[in-house]
């Protein structure tokens, strides 16, 4: 035979718990003549078959079927007035729940007009109250059948997040100016998320966005494009990174003559990031080509354009290719002997 519940109460509903289900597990049975306890911060409603019914305020109540006349007319009663029936009771903490935290629990990707795109992590506080109670045993536990705190925490949560994502979508704010916009954003949220809160019998208190974070990739992209704009001359840049990484490594290699090493590596570094920071300075201007092909003058040394028949620095006459009478392959100009069969020319 099932225990009948004579008195209703919970007599330690903690600051933090939105909502107590009497009994925990299953459905209570009770009958007219018990006593309901009910406390200052407390709404009580009853619940059966799916629908929150008759609601009771702080006081002690003893259940008759003129105060609850919705359960009564939908269990059928009988006359005996002690007629045990089975329903759900539920204690609504009516406290403001202040400091409550919300965040991504992924990142957001994002358009960014600075950055092209960006992925962000957003987080903050909000506080609420629960004002209708019937509304809301009906909404969150006939609906989504939730009643422990930290699941309704978590469906709440999942409703702001939402509205963050959908605001900072929309609002295709860079990166760089969303923490001045903080106050504006965090009203928007609070605006959007009101009406859904209602909808559940909740009044949102307040709403506030703490930080919004790039990823680490992110960051990393934001920390070279900074770095970038802090140097400024890509040349001098460039000179200096290649000097260093070859006169360190020219300063490791050595032990008697590592001096020596780390200046012939200085030297070399310096002729290199020149020549790295002139072919990058040619290859981000508008139209740059390729340089010309050029060869050695056999006389004075000077570079000339390849297929020049005259030295433009001594005026020696330069050889063009000639065919080895042996052999009858092509032999550059100048070459004395053949490179196919050696034969002299």
């Amino acid at each position: 035979m099932p225990r009948i519940i004579d008195v209703i109460e919970v007599a330690d509903q903690a600051g933090y718990q939105m909502v107590r289900r009497v009994p925990e597990i299953g459905s209570g049975d009770f009958r007219l003549g018990s006593q309901l306890i009910v406390r200052e911060a407390q709404r009580t409603v009853f619940f059966r078959d799916g629908q929150a019914l008759d609601v009771f305020g702080p006081g002690r109540h003893t259940i008759t079927t003129a105060n609850i006349p919705l359960l009564a007319g939908l269990i059928g009663l009988a006359t005996q007035g002690r007629t045990p029936f089975t329903a759900e009771v539920y204690f609504v903490n009516m406290r403001e729940f202040i400091d409550q935290k919300w965040g991504t629990p992924q990142p957001i990707a994002l358009r960014d007009k600075d950055l092209g795109m960006v992925r962000l992590r957003a987080l903050g506080t909000y506080s609420m109250q629960v004002t209708e109670p019937q509304r809301f045993v009906a909404q969150i536990v006939g609906t989504q059948g939730l009643y422990q705190t930290s699941q309704i925490e978590n469906y709440l949560r999942g409703i702001i997040v939402s509205r963050v994502t959908d605001l900072l979508g929309e609002s295709q704010v860079s990166l760089f100016d969303i923490p001045s916009m903080y106050d504006e954003l965090s009203a928007g949220v609070r605006a959007r998320a009101q009406e859904d809160f209602d909808a559940l019998g909740i009044a949102l208190k307040a709403l506030y966005l703490q930080s919004v974070t790039p990823t680490e990739e992110t960051a990393q992209a934001i920390d070279e494009r900074a770095a970038m704009g802090a140097i400024g001359d890509m040349r001098a840049y460039m000179q200096f990174k290649a000097a260093r990484a070859m006169g360190t490594a020219a300063a490791a290699g050595g032990e008697a003559g590592s001096l020596a090493g780390a200046g012939v590596g200085l030297g070399a570094g310096v002729g290199m990031g020149t020549a790295m920071a002139q072919m990058m300075a040619q290859a981000m201007q508008p139209g740059a080509q390729a340089p010309a092909a050029t060869m050695a003058c056999p006389s004075c040394g000077a570079q000339v354009p390849a297929g020049a028949k005259f030295c433009s620095q001594c005026g020696a006459k330069l050889s063009t290719a000639n065919t080895c009478s042996e052999c009858g392959a092509e032999v550059p100009g100048g070459a004395k002997f053949c490179p196919s069969c050696g034969a002299k020319l």
